[in-house]
């Protein structure tokens, strides 16, 4: 079982991660991006899923045409751990190299 991070670590993470917010609601790291059309956006998906398998960590994410929307949560701890803090460091990293 993953851990929950410490409001310190987390608040800490969020700082590096800038484009990242809290969503209370649920306990989650939220981003929003958006792409000049849906074929970008979706492309970006596949891009994030690859690595997500990877790490078998699964982003809760929605899409609606050029917009994505993700959550990044771990269930077993009911909250953010550092698989959370790792999968959005790869996201903000492919998302600069865009």
């Amino acid at each position: 079982m993953t851990a929950r991070i410490s409001l310190l670590e987390r608040a800490t993470a969020l700082e590096a991660l800038s484009a990242w917010s809290f969503d209370e609601d649920r306990q989650a790291l939220y981003r929003r991006l958006e792409f000049s059309d849906f074929a970008e956006a979706l492309s970006f998906m596949v891009r994030v899923g690859v690595h997500a398998d990877r790490m078998d960590h699964h982003p809760e994410w929605t899409n609606v045409y050029n917009r994505l929307d993700i959550w990044l949560t771990t269930h077993d701890c009911a909250g953010v751990s550092s698989r959370d803090i790792a999968l959005a460091t790869v996201i903000d990293s492919l998302a600069e190299g865009r």
